[in-house]
């Protein structure tokens, strides 16, 4: 609390006008922590704190407290140097690819990063090779070489001017050879990291306790000294939480009601919502194992039937906007394929498409969800989903659920016949929308063969450097995926960051792959 009596008797005793006015908070700071830890609430918590075994929103926690040699300073579109002091591809066919480490690198237990280090942490996610893990994200690697003990190179089997940007992504966070075993993953609970934060604590599923790393050499201004963050199931207690000030922010997973609800003018006299444009989406996935789920007719007939706009208003309260292709809005190669072949939901349309196939009778689908990584919406989401496609007579839809590591273990063994999955882009380029879902090694751990994508259209794509000159690949592409239906665009979001009103940096707390990069945050100085 501002005690201005006591200030202006400081004025007396005190000669420097500068420490005057720094005492009685007239210059302003980029820090001020007197209060203890920024609290932060999300309701995705990681599944796991090895990057070797992550494709998912455990890069939220890595992205903190490990470092990458590239990564995305605020308002980069492009990935910049972190633990390297330069990267370049060496060659003009984007087949090699050079980096130069920063001198003096440390892991937070005194341990010397270096480029074997960084050799090591690569070629391990190839060796342990999880299913489902970030081991797709290098299927254009040969091999990783260290030179001396400051250059790395990489070799790639094939042209790829995306290869920068994999090495952005939190699955390339570099570990300590001496903790982290090369043909096993680490399952003690504790990181050995080297980026902006040490890891103090960590309670599976409740929270995350992170010190400032003094240690630290990279990009990031870490303008706050902790950070504890807190993973919720549900957007209401989140929000409760921080409507008591037991929150300082609170993101990721925020329910429409609850966003609408903080954007009202009494609300805003306590908090503020920092709304920003999005490419993360929600899409459903259709297994091939399973007997009603492979038979295209009754992916195409779902696809004719859903209603897009009613889930975005009903449910999202238009916090969102229907999706009718893989790659989102504002990214080179967005099309509008499943609007454009599908039009208005129509249920005689999709009983035709399904006669055709010689199926008369309602089709009994399950259709799974995750209870605890999307936000609360989702149940309700799914439910509208069933309710549509129930209405039309065509489908018997049953719903069933999991909380997330249960979940992705079950769709990696090709357990459900139809699930959904949000995807928040590793980086910001289309081919991040296609690459990742193809293929026999994919994100899903659903192999997808898709020879001409896999083996034509991404290979010629990844030649050019220039990402705005690939739109007829991706175009090309997403036909493929129209016709095969196996991967059905639902929506494709906003992002929205709530605070306490005492609370900056919100704005430029996000990376382009929404990732909440924690040093941005800093408590306002008080006058």
């Amino acid at each position: 609390m501002f005690n201005r009596n006591r200030c202006l008797r400081q004025v007396a005793a005190i000669a420097s006008i500068s420490a005057l006015l720094a005492g009685c908070g007239i210059l302003s700071s980029d820090s001020s922590d007197e209060e203890g830890p920024i609290v932060v609430g999300t309701t995705s918590a990681p599944s796991t704190l090895d990057p070797a075994a992550s494709w998912d929103s455990s890069w939220e926690l890595f992205r903190n407290i490990y470092q990458t040699l590239l990564s995305y300073p605020a308002g980069a579109s492009v990935p910049e140097p972190d633990a390297a002091e330069k990267c370049e591809f060496a060659d003009a066919s984007n087949t090699v690819y050079r980096c130069e480490l920063r001198e003096g690198l440390k892991f937070s237990n005194g341990g010397t990063l270096d480029a074997q280090a960084v050799k090591y942490s690569i070629d391990r996610i190839r060796d342990i090779k999880v299913d489902g893990g970030p081991v797709g994200l290098l299927g254009s690697l040969d091999r990783v070489q260290a030179l001396g003990e400051n250059e790395i190179v990489f070799h790639l089997n094939k042209p790829d001017a995306t290869f920068p940007f994999v090495l952005a992504t939190p699955a390339m966070s570099i570990v300590d050879p001496d903790s982290y075993p090369a043909d096993k993953l680490r399952e003690d609970g504790k990181v050995v990291g080297s980026g902006p934060y040490n890891l103090a604590s960590y309670q599976d599923g409740e929270k995350a306790e992170l010190v400032r790393n003094d240690s630290y050499d990279g990009y990031a201004e870490v303008k706050n000294d902790a950070v504890t963050i807190r993973y919720f199931q549900e957007s209401a207690k989140m929000v409760g939480a921080l409507r008591e000030h037991e929150l300082d922010v609170a993101f990721r997973g925020l329910a429409a009601d609850d966003i609408l609800d903080l954007q009202t003018h009494e609300a805003q006299k306590t908090f503020q919502v920092v709304e920003s444009v999005s490419t993360s989406i929600s899409y459903l996935v259709f297994n091939p194992k399973d007997p009603w789920a492979a038979k295209p007719a009754v992916r195409k007939a779902i696809a004719q039937v859903l209603d897009r706009p009613a889930i975005a208003h009903k449910v999202y309260k238009d916090t969102v906007e229907p999706l009718y292709s893989m790659v989102p809005k504002g990214l080179t190669g967005h099309t509008t394929g499943f609007f454009d072949d599908y039009g208005q939901p129509s249920t005689s349309k999709a009983r035709q498409i399904l006669s055709e196939a010689g199926i008369t009778e309602p089709v009994p689908l399950e259709f799974w969800y995750t209870t605890d990584r999307y936000g609360s919406e989702t149940k309700v989401e799914f439910e509208e989903i069933k309710k549509q496609l129930d209405a039309s007579g065509l489908f018997e839809i049953t719903l069933k659920s999991r909380p997330w590591k249960d979940y992705v273990k079950g769709y990696q063994d090709g357990e459900y016949p139809v699930f959904g999955r949000g995807w928040s882009p590793d980086f910001p380029d289309a081919d991040n929308f296609i690459a990742p879902f193809v293929g026999d090694q994919n994100a899903l751990g659903t192999p997808y063969p898709a020879p001409e994508i896999t083996g034509e259209l991404l290979p010629r794509s990844r030649q050019e450097s220039d990402r705005a000159a690939v739109e007829k690949e991706f175009e090309e592409a997403q036909k493929i995926l129209l016709e095969d239906a196996r991967l059905l665009p639902l929506w494709q979001g906003r992002q929205y960051v709530a605070a306490n009103n005492d609370i900056s940096g919100a704005e430029r707390a996000l990376d382009p792959s929404t990732i909440m990069t924690m040093g941005s945050l800093y408590r306002k100085t008080s006058w």
